[in-house]
Formats: structure tokens, C-alpha cells, sequence
């Protein structure tokens, strides 16, 4: 077998069992791309020897060169919701790097197993990670299978990592909220975004989209207009503290609370780099800071259910359709309970003194 070049492409040829297979690798008919190209070859011979037919309208294609169609349809798709886009990209990123020259078409179970273990062991990520990973690998192989680059969606036949990591919740103590935000004073954005956080519960990238049109200081709100659901879309009662940081940034010409410094008439984006900075700080002066940005979310919802905001509101407040999903914020203490026991009690004693009463 070897591959030859036509019209600037490789081409592969090859007889199996009397029948020949002819077609296009995709690949520019580069020196580089030859190893690549023959690969494509070995690699198809290997499907008929294992009993498999190629699908006839399947094209070749390389991972690269779909990659390169499907994120602006991507980017397209969820212009509404950009950091679904964001997230797709971002874990699409490392596949990009494992696959890079292979046909789409190709890439099977097996493939992606590999590719988990490699994530694994050479990135060291954690199984949350590794499921976004696969779950964007999934939107892509279904874009791929429309477009007849695959006829097949191998996602489907690898196991997904649980989820059970995603519900991990921190919430800060006092001497740690201390600590860190005393650390993120040399971090103006850092430091107002978190402490605006853990005052109204607002996602990360809802504080850092903030425009001056969504704060009303004379009424005393934060509007939220932006969202993946309508419970998501919401209007806050500013507290104290998130006043005192908002009044001064409302001053000035930009549209934004946060204005972006490397790209003018922007919002910032992520705080992480200004928190990765402090936390490899205090690695230095040997303080372990295990805290992430979301904490501060979580943070504010475990100390308003604590402080017996109820369900409905707090669902509400945190911008979740369901009441399930702040469920995980309860977290019942010995005091709690023995607290909640002497309100029952109480409760229980009006009641028995009232129908006396009427008795």
C-alpha cells in the first residue's frame, strides 16, 4: 500500500479481497502530511479486516479540519448562551491535541478510552473534568455524523465519569473569608467580585457581565438579564456591602461595573488568573488555600439557609428553576436540629395552651 498525490491531496489505493479501495485522506500532499496520510491507509485497511464496512458517505476528514468548521457553527449556535460555547472550546481544546491528523470517521470507543487515559494520567484532571471533556465530544461527533464525517457517535459507547464530584460544596469559614479577601486587596476585580458573591449569591460570570443599565441604586437593585433559563433572569435587593462597592463604579465612562483594561468597551472575563496568583502566593509563605471563585456562590447559599431563608426564596435568589437543586446547600448540624426540636416544641405547647383555651 502507499499513498499518492492528486489535484494537492493524498490519495489512498489498496486491494482487500479482490476489491479496491480508493479515496482522498483529506490531508494537503505536504512531506509532513505523508506519514499521516499512510496512517489514514493502514488505518482503513484495519476497519475492513475487522469486518467492518466504511460507510460510503462518510468523508475523510481529518479531527483538525472538522474542528475548524464545527466551533463557529458552535460559537453560532449558543450565541445566546456564550459560556456553554466557552466550555465546549475550552475541553475540546486537549482533543485537539490527541487527535489532531486523525480521520473523524476513525475515531471509535477504543480511541476515546485512550483519550481518557491519557487525560488522566498525563494531565492528571479529575473525572469532572474528563466528563465535560467527553460530553463536548459528544456535541462535536454529533455535528460530525450531519455532516457525514462519522457515522457513528462513539460517546455513546464509552462510560462518562459520574458526576458526583460537581456537587462538592465549600463553604468559607469567617477566618478563611478574612484571610483570602485580605490577600485579594491587591486585586481590585478579584476582590469586589467575590465580595459581591457572597452578598447576593450571583454566579461568577453574572457579576463580571454587570452593565451600569442593570444597577438601580435609588430602588436598590441588581438586574440579572442574561441567563440559560428564565428562573436564571432575576432582580436582587442589594445588600450594604455590595452598595458600597457599586456606587463607585458606577462613576466613569464605561458601560460596564467591571471594564476590561485589554479590551476596551468590554466586560472583564475570568477572575481565576488574579485567583490562581493569591493562591500560589500563599503556597509560597506556606498557606494552602483550597478555596474555588464558585465557593463565594456557595458560600452565600449555605449561610442563607442557615439563616432559615427557605427553599422557594432561595431557589429564587440563586437563580434555579427547581427547589432539588438548592437542596445540597442544607447542611444539618446537632445545634440545628436541637434548635429546630425547641421550635417544634414551643409550637407544640402554644397549640396545646390554645385549645384549652376554646375547651
Amino acid at each position: 500500500m502507499s499513498v499518492r498525490e492528486r489535484q494537492g491531496k493524498w490519495h489512498h489505493r489498496f486491494e482487500y479481497q479482490g476489491k479496491e479501495y480508493s479515496g482522498s485522506t483529506g490531508l494537503d500532499a505536504t512531506p509532513q502530511n505523508k506519514k499521516a496520510a499512510q496512517k489514514i491507509e493502514t488505518e482503513l485497511f484495519t476497519v475492513l479486516e475487522q469486518g467492518r464496512r466504511p460507510n460510503s458517505r462518510v468523508e475523510i476528514i481529518s479531527f483538525m479540519k472538522a474542528l475548524e468548521i464545527f466551533l463557529p457553527a458552535a460559537e453560532a449556535k449558543y450565541r445566546a448562551h456564550p459560556n456553554s460555547f466557552k466550555r465546549i472550546k475550552t475541553s475540546l481544546a486537549s482533543a485537539l491535541v490527541y487527535f489532531g491528523k486523525t480521520p473523524v470517521s476513525l475515531i471509535d470507543a477504543a480511541k476515546i478510552d485512550d483519550y481518557k487515559t491519557w487525560r488522566a494520567t498525563t494531565h492528571e484532571v479529575r473525572d469532572i473534568t474528563i466528563r465535560h471533556d467527553l460530553h463536548a465530544l459528544s456535541t462535536f461527533f454529533a455535528y460530525a455524523i450531519r455532516h457525514h464525517w462519522a457515522h457513528m457517535n462513539p460517546i455513546d459507547e464509552v462510560d462518562i465519569p459520574s458526576d458526583a464530584e460537581a456537587e462538592r460544596i465549600h463553604v468559607l469559614t469567617p477566618e478563611e473569608e478574612v484571610e483570602y479577601f485580605k490577600r485579594a486587596i491587591r486585586f481590585p476585580n478579584l476582590h469586589d467580585v467575590g465580595r459581591l458573591m457572597i452578598n447576593q449569591g450571583m454566579r461568577p460570570e453574572e457579576v463580571t457581565c454587570l452593565a451600569k443599565a442593570d444597577i438601580d441604586l435609588d430602588r436598590g437593585e441588581i438586574h440579572i438579564r442574561r441567563g440559560k433559563s428564565r428562573a436564571a433572569k432575576r432582580v436582587l435587593a442589594m445588600t450594604r456591602e455590595s452598595r458600597e462597592i457599586l456606587e463607585p463604579r458606577m462613576k466613569g465612562d464605561s458601560a460596564w461595573i467591571f471594564p476590561s483594561r485589554r479590551n476596551r468597551g468590554s466586560h472583564i472575563g475570568r477572575i481565576n488568573p488574579a485567583h490562581d496568583s493569591i493562591v500560589a502566593e500563599a503556597a509560597k509563605q506556606g498557606t494552602q488555600i483550597t478555596l474555588v471563585p464558585y465557593d463565594f456562590r456557595h458560600t452565600f447559599a449555605t449561610r442563607a439557609a442557615q439563616s432559615r431563608v427557605d427553599l422557594a426564596t432561595l431557589a429564587a435568589l440563586l437563580g434555579h428553576g427547581s427547589i432539588r437543586c438548592v437542596q445540597k446547600y442544607l447542611h444539618t448540624t446537632d445545634e440545628h436540629k436541637k434548635s429546630a426540636m425547641k421550635r417544634y416544641d414551643r409550637s407544640m405547647r402554644r397549640k396545646g395552651r390554645s385549645d384549652h383555651s376554646t375547651s
